[in-house]
């Protein structure tokens, strides 16, 4: 047995069955031992923000890692992008790099770099294979290392010798360590400090799932606290019946005002809220000054059983009505604008849905007006580094086959990784892609004055995407993807409607 193939064995052996890949000339001997190896699903991705974007949307979805196969540095670079998302969300992610043989690496061959001093840079466990002997065993500790809660990034080097050579052996997979329960000092802390005036509790990571939104609810129940999550979610139950809770704003003052008289912030999951940037003359913590943060539980501990332990140190029944909204979702007429779309998209979202965004400024307005959306779980670009939708929603999708993904991608940010629309149609998954196309870096220009400058001359030229334009009926139909132009919500609700009811990938470019 090569150490590819303990490898491979390794992967299976450790439920690591899908494989996003991009491989390259030192991967070969690992792909060679895919063609004899049963277990592991490959699939490719044209590039490699794709591929780590993939595993992105997969391991949210399956709360286990996929692995990535990358070449060399400049493939896990190329990557790294959404390498940093998913550290952000908290996902599980095993990376397996190839690199140069041991012995070639002196020579300094054209794609010699510093790789591990990059995977260091974005990952919590990173080792290089050193002999093929000791592959499994390394493949063992990285998915273990990925598995450890609340998820983690491991990057595996496979220089190429170590791939090929004999005597390679299988490694023994351990289980993941369990959460960590809360102690009963800091619950006792915590039940404490509700009680010292307004409070509201900042929700991440497990406390969004629906259990944990539950258990929250009941702790606000019983302690008047008020709920919020970060800015960005990497996953959360939503819609009807779950319940309803709201983002801190991404614009400065408008967090500062939302918590404004709060005494208490208590991080559940979480960490503490920040601004998403610098600004001149404004604070970088979003908490008053007055206020006191405290911790819960930490995004490796057990927030959901913190959450309930807490409620029933503050007296909450175990059952507490979820906050409603009475009005439904409507369909609604004209041009796009945010609330309107919303709106129009609340009623239309099937059931089970999953929701992958990152719609940047078109999508600001979306958590509200779909609360009481059908149930669905949303995912969005935790880290801010864009041409996240695409993949993730390609990832998702083969995670969860049986359930709709609908991706909201904006224009700019798509084209980061468009080659994902590929990889839909190549393994026919069920992705509805929304395009909101409006020819511009429309973020960057409110930016621009956050910080306290003025469009001109330079901005115009760089933040503008309509010289030439982007054309995505076209790009669809060079991925092989099936497309509609709309540029009104009646137009987009007739269009969504047909395509949620068929099966495979489609794109809709809604032109603002």
């Amino acid at each position: 047995m090569n150490g590819a193939e303990s490898l491979i064995h390794t992967l299976v052996l450790g439920q690591v069955d899908t494989c996003f890949a991009n491989p390259g000339t030192s991967e070969m001997h690992f792909v060679s031992a895919l063609d004899r190896i049963e277990g592991v699903r490959c699939v490719l991705g044209l590039s490699e923000i794709v591929v780590t974007g993939c595993a992105d949307g997969y391991g949210r979805m399956t709360g286990r890692p996929a692995a990535t196969l990358l070449h060399c540095g400049p493939g896990f670079t190329n990557g790294i992008a959404n390498i940093h998302n998913a550290r952000r969300a908290l996902t599980p992610m095993l990376n397996i790099v190839g690199d140069h043989a041991t012995y070639h690496r002196v020579y300094d061959a054209p794609l010699t770099s510093d790789l591990e001093g990059f995977a260091k840079s974005a990952s919590h466990w990173v080792r290089a294979s050193v002999d093929s002997s000791t592959v499994g065993a390394d493949c063992a500790s990285a998915i273990y290392a990925a598995n450890t809660a609340p998820g983690q990034i491991a990057t595996l080097i496979l220089p190429a010798d170590t791939a090929w050579g004999e005597g390679g052996e299988i490694g023994e997979v351990k289980p993941a360590p369990k959460r960590r329960l809360v102690d009963d000092r800091t619950l006792a802390a915590v039940a404490q400090q509700l009680k010292s005036g307004p409070s509201t509790l900042v929700l991440y990571g497990q406390a969004l799932s629906e259990e944990g939104l539950i258990a929250a609810n009941r702790v606000a129940y019983a302690s008047g606290a008020t709920l919020k999550s970060n800015a960005q979610v990497s996953r959360m139950a939503r819609g009807r019946g779950r319940v309803p809770v709201d983002r801190i704003p991404y614009a400065v003052d408008s967090a500062l005002k939302l918590f404004a008289e709060v005494r208490n912030i208590i991080l559940v999951g979480a960490k503490a809220p920040t601004a998403f940037f610098a600004y001149p003359g404004k604070p970088s913590l979003i908490a008053p000054n007055e206020s006191i943060t405290s911790v819960l539980a930490r995004p490796d501990e057990d927030c959901v059983s913190a959450l309930h332990m807490l409620a029933d140190l503050l007296g909450a029944p175990q059952t507490v009505p979820i906050p409603l909204d009475s009005s439904r979702p409507e369909l609604l007429r004209g041009a796009f604008d945010p609330v309107a779309f919303a709106t129009t998209f609340a009623a239309l979202l099937p059931e089970n849905a999953i929701v992958c965004e990152d719609a940047v400024t078109s999508g600001r307005a979306l958590f509200a007006p779909t609360f009481n959306a059908a149930p669905n779980d949303w995912l969005q670009n935790t880290g801010g580094a864009i041409g996240f939708a695409f993949p993730c929603a390609t990832g998702a999708a083969i995670a969860c086959p049986d359930r709709k993904v609908v991706c909201l991608q904006a224009d700019g940010a798509g084209m980061y990784s468009l080659q994902s629309l590929w990889t839909q149609v190549r393994e026919n998954l069920d992705v509805v892609n929304v395009v909101f196309a409006n020819s511009v870096y429309k973020i960057l220009y409110a930016e621009l004055v956050a910080v306290g400058a003025k469009p001109g001359r330079a901005s115009n030229e760089l933040f503008d995407l309509s010289r030439p334009q982007l054309d995505w009926m076209n790009l669809a139909k060079g991925m092989g993807m099936e497309s509609v132009s709309v540029d009104s919500l009646e137009s987009f609700a007739d269009v969504f409607k047909s395509a949620v009811k068929r099966k495979g990938p489609f794109l809709i470019e809604f032109k603002i």
